[in-house]
């Protein structure tokens, strides 16, 4: 099955075992359609998936998986519920379909904005700045900490003794330990804000763990995602290296998915201001797309151009009648061999052949070996060699090509 399509049938057939209809609407960004088809409808609960292509509108590095035009799969899930359920299960879609997707390691990130609004709020961030601010700190994951503070302060206006009072709180990442410890922050723990959002974030790390998922989340302070219409818990996912462990870089195309809870969108398009609280997620499916791609051109395996099974070969120069007669034996016991109709190559060069084609064995004869009654057989991928008495080299090339 092609990439494409195994991605995308992966993702309907997880956002369809979760109980989501499919709707169709006109789309920009999928988010802000799906809030006025709610308020427009005077829908109040629903559970849905929708893929469309959507369009950014900055330069995206399009070598990073970023484009202008793009596939966007959104799964969202609306109405008033207890909390933490519906965040909890939007989680467990990401965890899902990246599992089956064999990417790789990865892990999803979350936050909430309401712990962000109180982490700034006591280290003496104006509202003003609060959007700014985290935009900044987003960067975290792609730049240092010495870089978001130089920007804090060189272009958004924070004091530097501000900016390190944020930076003993964004760069904290855990579990429910973390939690913890951030409730019986003392200044943190007197903001209303804060407290509900650590509330929420126990409550959703406790779901998170009865859902065996709890191992790949990380509750990570830097996380702050920059659209505005988020109102609590943020998440986002990452891949965090191949699947394939012989590489040595991991791939690096930032998230895969992400998302959030966004309680008050529709009602700013319902005429009477009822609002109906939305979490949902949306999952990067061309980045999906360049990661596998990338994966699969890097562990491509070189393509056999022969059915050869050995090349017979010599260092020596003027050795071709030797050669004849070894081949020769070897056509006659029923080995598919051949060798370079030259007189006298560079033996580099009957090996890199090997390697070019694909062929996996090499037969190797030269003066010594020819003293000593023996053939030296070498493995093409692995390079070991192993001298085999002459009248049994046929049995051995069999042996070792049936293993």
């Amino acid at each position: 099955m092609a990439i494409r399509e195994r991605v995308f049938n992966t993702i309907i057939s997880c956002f369809k075992r979760h109980g989501a209809e499919v709707i169709d609407t006109p789309v920009f960004e999928l988010k802000v359609p799906f809030a006025r088809y709610l308020a427009m409808n005077k829908i109040t609960n629903i559970k849905r998936y929708h893929i469309a292509k959507v369009y950014r509108r900055d330069n995206p590095a399009m070598t990073r998986g970023r484009y202008r035009e793009f596939y966007q799969c959104d799964f969202d899930i609306a109405g008033h519920f207890d909390p933490m359920i519906p965040d909890a299960e939007c989680l467990k879609i990401v965890h899902e379909i990246l599992s089956v997707l064999q990417l790789g390691d990865f892990l999803i990130k979350v936050n909430d904005r309401r712990i962000l609004n109180g982490v700034f709020a006591v280290c003496g961030i104006p509202d003003s700045l609060f959007h700014s601010t985290c935009s900044t700190v987003d960067k975290l994951n792609k730049a240092t900490w010495e870089d978001v503070k130089n920007e804090m302060v060189g272009e958004k206006g924070l004091s530097p003794e501000a900016a390190d009072r944020i930076g003993e709180y964004v760069r904290l990442h855990g579990g429910l330990g973390l939690i913890e410890q951030l409730d019986q922050d003392p200044k943190l723990s007197q903001n209303k804000l804060a407290r509900e959002g650590l509330g929420d974030m126990k409550l959703l790390f406790e779901y998170l763990t009865l859902f065996g998922i709890a191992d790949k989340i990380s509750f990570d302070l830097s996380l702050a995602r920059g659209l505005d219409y988020y109102t609590g818990v943020i998440y986002e996912a990452v891949v965090l290296q191949p699947l394939n462990a012989h590489r040595e870089e991991p791939v690096s195309m930032g998230s895969v998915a992400g998302g959030g809870r966004y309680d008050k969108l529709v009602g700013m398009f319902d005429p009477k201001g009822r609002k109906v609280p939305c979490v949902g997620v949306s999952i990067g499916i061309e980045r999906l797309f360049s990661i596998m791609e990338q994966e699969v051109e890097a562990s491509k395996e070189k393509i056999r151009t022969t059915e050869t099974q050995v090349l017979v070969a010599t260092p020596q120069k003027n050795f071709l009648d030797v050669k004849l007669k070894l081949i020769s034996e070897l056509w006659d016991s029923g080995i598919k061999a051949e060798m370079l109709y030259k007189k006298n190559p560079k033996l580099l060069n009957q090996l890199q052949y090997c390697e070019d084609t694909g062929i996996p064995l090499t037969a190797i004869i030269g003066e010594q070996e020819l003293k000593d009654g023996v053939v030296k057989l070498r493995v093409v991928a692995s390079r070991e060699e192993v001298n085999i008495p002459r009248e049994k080299l046929a049995e051995e090339i069999r042996r070792r090509l049936e293993s």
